[in-house]
């Protein structure tokens, strides 16, 4: 089997996996896992992107031991954030996506174009971590005069380890700057917001080789640099175990990614009034989905708990959420209160008593309101995008970490009335890999093709609807 290297860059941590693939089967190895850790500083909070882009390197340093034959690597992330360059050197740390300086931006932007056209042209959710606000504060304080480029998280990462200055179209889609139906820069819009064009690099497609490792990097490198869908989500969409289209997709991680795929982008006003963003597939897919704040309320939560001096873990709190009995709040988790780090649980507390639902006490209780909140929502969102989309729906995919969560699965199930099929938790990884082995003529074929590897590679576990009412 030939071998790949995957670099999955998540919210909160970090993997390098090798990928094993032939025309007839799949197989995952874990190489290296790292956390990615924020860091609050007097102007804002950043990534530490040095200190990632290190441990990317270490991985790949065992990666290229344990498989020296490996003939490539592929980078994904989070999408939204940037570092901005000048003559191929880094301006400052890059900032983080839920640091607070867009606040003033928003408003700045929208002073240029409406919200209602700015969705006409981009298709995107209206979030304040968009890139379009992260530039216009940037433009604010000076940065952008100072920049000659800037390249999203993967694009710099690819950079750094090829020397090729690209842009990826799935991560480019993230913007809030892309054309979706032509998939490439709005240069009009570019021009309205007063950003110069000289900042907006060449958009290469998915599977495209930008050459080797950089021999600086370590004599043990080799592996070609190839775009995959850099976008975490556009990756983790082509590894869902389904040789057909009636499905829902739900990339549960930090944040759930609910939607379907298509054709073509919708941007309509019922789609813009229901919350819904178009952002660039593999293949020159569609997504149409929610961008909904997901297991981060969990881990908020589970780190303010600490902080008082709990031990508990959450498959303990988790087991005993499922044992209770009885109506617990259900909040809006789309609120954008529960965006920012801070003390979760009060916030939900805050909420709950605001609009009546009963407020959680105990840590179990929290918790259960979260998955009862998380899992009301995804049933929601996906019948909406069923309906805006004209996509004809028989079950739900959850992928990611969130598929490991039984509970959240079962009750989104029970709430949704659809299957819902949980799996692989690796999926991010997995569509990268796959990727990356079809560029260079391991597998060939349809994103379906790519579909079918995975459903004879992978057992997802299957949750039939039970009940809507809690027990």
């Amino acid at each position: 089997m030939t071998a790949v290297i995957a670099v999955d860059l998540g919210a909160t941590s970090g993997r390098v996996i090798l990928g094993y693939v032939d025309g007839k089967g799949l197989r995952l190895e874990h190489v290296a896992r790292f956390p990615n850790i924020p860091v609050a500083t007097a102007d804002g909070l950043h990534w530490n992107t040095l200190e990632l882009f290190s441990s990317v390197q270490k991985g790949l340093v065992a990666a290229t031991t344990m498989e020296p034959e490996a003939i490539s690597v592929g980078v994904d992330s989070w999408g939204v954030d940037y570092g901005l360059l000048r003559g191929g050197r880094l301006l400052g740390i890059p900032h983080h996506y839920r640091d607070d300086r867009t606040i003033r931006a928003v408003n700045r932007v929208h002073a240029k174009v409406t919200e209602e056209a700015l969705y006409r042209r981009n298709g995107i959710q209206n979030l304040p971590i968009n890139t379009i606000f992260q530039l216009q504060a940037d433009a604010d304080n000076g940065w952008l005069e100072l920049a000659d480029s800037f390249l999203m998280t993967p694009d710099l990462f690819n950079f750094w380890l090829s020397g090729s200055q690209v842009g990826e179209r799935t991560i480019a889609s993230t913007t809030g700057l892309l054309d979706p139906f032509r998939g490439e820069w709005d240069l009009p819009l570019i021009k309205t917001m007063g950003f110069s064009e000289r900042l907006f690099p060449e958009l290469v497609p998915v599977g495209t080789a930008l050459g080797p490792v950089l021999p600086t990097l370590g004599s043990k490198y080799g592996p070609v640099v190839t775009t995959i869908g850099s976008h975490d989500t556009a990756s983790a969409v082509v590894a869902i175990p389904s040789t057909s289209d009636d499905f829902v997709y739900i990339s549960c991680g930090t944040w759930a990614l609910v939607g379907v795929e298509t054709r073509s982008p919708i941007v309509t006003a019922a789609s813009q009034i229901a919350g819904f963003t178009n952002e660039g597939g593999v293949d020159f897919r569609n997504r149409f989905q929610q961008n909904i704040v997901g297991l981060w309320l969990l881990s908020e939560s589970l780190r303010k708990w600490k902080a008082e001096g709990s031990s508990a873990e959450l498959a303990e709190l988790l087991g005993a959420a499922s044992g209770i009995r009885g109506r617990v709040g259900v909040f809006d988790v789309r609120d954008a209160r529960f965006l920012a780090p801070g003390d979760m649980p009060s916030r939900i507390a805050d909420w709950c008593e605001e609009h009546g639902e009963p407020v959680p006490r105990t840590a179990a209780e929290f918790v259960r309101s979260i998955i009862e909140s998380l899992a009301a929502a995804f049933a929601v969102v996906s019948r909406e995008a069923a309906e805006l989309s004209g996509v004809a729906c028989t079950a739900i995919h959850i992928v990611g970490g969130g598929s490991q969560n039984k509970l959240l699965c079962q009750r989104t199930a029970d709430l949704s009335g659809l299957p819902v099929i949980a799996g692989p938790v690796e999926a991010t990884a997995t569509g990268n890999i796959l990727i990356q082995a079809r560029a260079h003529g391991v597998v060939s074929g349809t994103l379906e093709g790519l579909r079918s590897i995975v459903s004879a590679a992978v057992q997802p576990r299957m949750y039939r609807p039970v009940r809507a009412a809690l027990a």
